[in-house]
């Protein structure tokens, strides 16, 4: 091993086990955060809920989520991964068992914006722990594995709740409170098994030299004053404001569409949906090896990361088309393509700040970028009613400029930060 000339030979596996647990956070996350959006059609009707009612509940989450990024990206970056992500974690279970005990509106609401603030704190948990245990020509491909998680939270959400519900026999209360233990399980796990790579036990002395041989970091910190003011924390800020709502749409309109579009109920949507998310999956990890791959053969970081973005913007550009098929399965094909162009282009943006930023300032990085992309899914959930209201449901509008955000978020962090250059 040579870490002055870079020939570091990658050996031990020990930094994949961290993956899988982030993995399984993700998972985790996912399934707490849907299980009310399955469960609210028999909710309504026990609970006698307008659509204003469930609106304002969603928004409650959303304004939560926006706003806790600020303040579990700073948390990581203060306390570090293990005890920030351990906070966050244990907010969100709080909330998510709280939904169980739930009545009126104002109460529904304030649990979702517990489970907002708790779940916050993930992905900034995940890539200052990405930066920590992975050097930046793996770092893409490892936060591609834990971001495919989210589909698969998705996807387990209803084989959770009819666990709960129909073969255990509960109430959806208890179902809320019950599965709660997934969130006490994770947080016993990530207790346990997350710690610095200089202090894991099973970390050879090849493995760490592998994880550190970047560069080392001039600066350790950057405080929120000095976030706030670099170009290179916006370049990650706006892209995160323009891309992350059509993932917000995906998740809360597509059953709508296909529902409405092709005269199918819910219980046929399903299988569309896994097929749909499971593409989706395959782009986030396609993605982040990929530019891996590219960084491995010699290229830099910034041509890696922007190249594989326009070629995963590229991939959302088929739902120009999705409209004006009236076979139901080309349409998931061709959504299923774009949602996978999607998290293959999450996954590189999502490894940026670590190229840009010292460690101890990735979390408030990270965190800035969420609550932009929080701000803009508020916008989109309420411009996508109002577009919808006016042309009588007809989402072609909509689809174009879901296929326009990517090359204008790649040309927003070219301008501000041309060559993803260590921040000043």
């Amino acid at each position: 091993m040579d870490i002055a000339r870079g020939t570091v030979e990658r050996v031990g596996r020990h930094r994949w086990s961290i993956i899988a647990l982030l993995f399984f956070a993700t998972t985790v996350n996912y399934i707490d955060r849907t299980m009310l959006g399955l469960l609210a059609p028999a909710l309504g009707q026990e609970r006698g809920w307008s659509e204003n009612d469930y609106g304002n509940i969603v928004t409650a989450f959303q304004a939560a989520y926006a706003v806790g990024f600020l303040v579990m990206g700073w948390l990581v970056d203060r306390f570090g991964p293990k005890i920030g992500y351990a906070i966050a974690i244990s907010i969100w279970t709080v909330g998510h068992v709280a939904h169980g005990f739930a009545g009126s509106i104002a109460s529904f609401m304030a649990a979702r914006m517990a489970l907002g603030v708790g779940e916050a704190g993930h992905f900034p948990s995940v890539v200052r722990a990405s930066s920590e245990w992975f050097p930046q020509k793996e770092r893409a491909y490892a936060i591609g594995w834990v971001n495919s998680g989210t589909t698969i939270g998705v996807i387990l959400t209803a084989p959770t709740i009819w666990l709960f519900m129909t073969v255990l026999g509960l109430d959806w209360r208890q179902t809320f409170i019950f599965s709660g233990l997934f969130g006490l399980i994770l947080l016993g796990l990530w207790w346990w098994w997350y710690g610095n790579p200089r202090e894991k036990s099973g970390v050879s002395a090849g493995e760490l030299a592998w994880i550190e041989h970047d560069p080392p970091e001039r600066v350790e910190r950057i405080g929120w004053a000095g976030v706030v003011r670099t170009r290179e924390a916006w370049a990650f800020a706006v892209a995160k404001f323009l891309t992350d709502p059509v993932w917000f749409l995906m998740l809360f309109w597509l059953p709508k569409y296909f529902s409405t579009t092709y005269a199918v109920d819910l219980k046929i949507v399903l299988l569309p949906m896994i097929v749909m998310y499971l593409l989706s999956d395959a782009g986030s990890i396609a993605g982040g090896w990929l530019s891996s791959k590219l960084i491995q053969q010699g290229r830099t970081a910034n041509f890696a990361r922007k190249v594989t973005m326009l070629a995963s913007g590229c991939c959302v550009v088929p739902l120009l088309f999705v409209t004006s098929l009236e076979n139901m399965w080309l349409a998931v094909v061709l959504i299923g393509i774009a949602l996978a162009g999607h998290q293959s282009f999450s996954s590189n943006l999502l490894s940026i700040p670590p190229d840009m930023f010292p460690k101890r300032a990735v979390g408030s990085v990270v965190g800035l970028g969420g609550f932009a992309g929080g701000i803009g899914g508020m916008i989109m959930a309420k411009s996508t009613g109002l577009v919808l209201d006016a042309t009588d449901g007809n989402y072609t509008l909509i689809f174009a400029a879901c296929t326009l955000v990517y090359f204008l978020a790649v040309l927003a962090i070219h301008l501000l930060s041309p060559k993803l250059a260590r921040a000043a």
